[in-house]
Order: C-alpha cells, then sequence, then structure tokens
C-alpha cells in the first residue's frame, strides 16, 4: 500500500503549528510595544513651531500663570491659544529686534494669527472639555507635565483610552483643590486619598458616570 505522507510529515506539521503560533504572538507583543511607544503616542516628542516658545521662561521664570494666555480653559471645552496681541502686550516693548521673534511682529501687523502646531491631542472620536476638569480639581500639571520646565513643549501622557480611564476610575488620586489648579509647584499630601475623596463629595463627583462610553465618546 503505498504511503501518501512522509515520515516526516508529522515533525513537518508540529512544527507549521508551533510557528505560527509564535508568529501570532510576535505579532501581538510587537503590535502592544509599538501603540504604547512615542513614535505611536507622540510622547515626549518635540514639536516644530513656527516661534520656539519657552514655557521654562514665561510660567517657570517669569510666573506667568496658564489662564493668562490660554483665556478660555476655565468656562470653554478648548483651552484656546493666546491671540498676537497678548504677546505683544510684552514684546512691543521687550526684544524688539530678536530675529526670532519676527513672525510674532508679521503676525501682528497683517492681522494673520500665528499657526502653532498642536502639541497635545486626543482622537477625532473623543469629547474632551477643559473647563468641567479645571472645575472638578483636576492640575494642568496633571495631563500636561511640569510645563513650566519645558524649554520647548511636548507631550507629557501617552492620552490613550487606558490612560484617561485610570484618572477617571480612581479620581481621588488626582484631585486637588480648585485653587491649586494652576500651580505648577504642587505637591500632593501624604493623605491624598482622603483628600480626594473629600473633594469628590465636596464638587459632586459621580464616579459611576465618570466610565460611561458617553462621557468621552458622543
Amino acid at each position: 500500500m503505498r504511503q501518501i505522507f512522509s515520515p516526516g510529515a508529522n515533525a513537518i506539521a508540529k512544527g507549521s503549528i508551533i510557528g505560527l503560533v509564535l508568529l501570532v504572538l510576535l505579532i501581538a507583543g510587537g503590535s502592544y510595544v509599538l501603540i504604547r511607544s512615542s513614535w505611536w503616542t507622540g510622547q515626549d516628542v518635540t514639536i516644530n513651531q513656527p516661534v520656539m516658545f519657552s514655557h521654562q521662561h514665561h510660567v517657570g521664570g517669569l510666573g506667568i500663570q496658564c489662564q493668562y494666555c490660554h483665556t478660555s480653559v476655565t468656562k470653554d471645552a478648548t483651552a484656546g491659544m493666546p491671540p498676537t496681541h497678548t504677546c505683544m502686550t510684552c514684546h512691543s516693548q521687550l526684544y524688539t529686534d530678536q530675529p526670532a521673534l519676527e513672525p510674532v511682529r508679521q503676525s501682528y501687523a497683517t492681522g494673520q494669527p500665528i499657526q502653532w502646531n498642536r502639541v497635545t491631542n486626543v482622537g477625532d472620536f473623543v469629547f474632551f472639555n477643559h473647563s468641567i476638569h479645571v472645575q472638578k480639581g483636576v492640575g494642568c500639571a496633571t495631563c500636561h507635565g511640569q510645563v513650566d520646565q519645558m524649554p520647548l513643549t511636548y507631550k507629557a501622557e501617552p492620552m490613550d483610552m487606558g490612560w484617561c480611564l485610570n484618572c477617571h476610575q480612581n479620581p481621588e488620586r488626582y484631585l486637588r483643590p480648585r485653587e491649586e489648579v494652576f500651580n505648577m509647584e504642587y505637591q500632593p499630601p501624604a493623605d491624598q486619598i482622603a483628600l480626594g475623596q473629600r473633594l469628590l463629595k465636596e464638587y459632586n463627583i459621580d464616579k459611576t458616570r465618570l466610565t460611561n462610553c458617553y462621557v468621552c465618546h458622543r
């Protein structure tokens, strides 16, 4: 009787199955690493801008508050970008011949806004409101990092769904008094959990709603 399969067919079949499983695991593992890499998330990557604006100098050095430039952060979904005349409040008198500030002077003269490149963003399918986070005691540095120490601004956190859910599931770990929201030097107290639980009640935050899909996806 003629043999259909060669003596080594079983070994080949087993090897193929093992190889396929290893390939699937390799692809899954590679994808997991990729979507958490800075190449994918943009985390810790500085973005070229038309003007090399330093938060370290303006915020950390001069003590300019976040809301001086981002005027809508307490009342709108977006934090807002400062109009050029805000920059010229100082720079009509300071560094008036500085070549690096030529785009600012041109914008002021022509009325054309400076086209800043976005650094921190979430997906188009995500609804995010700055004002509600500020009003509920989420500090700027919680999401944006120590901006006052950044010569060039970069995305400090991955801003992916897992990162957002970590806060929405455990908000008491991150809440601070409203008067400390813009304080870049704020340090959580030793009893942060107790403080957070008290602020949950004081700010009328319902934890059970924070993980509802509708909160972020509308």
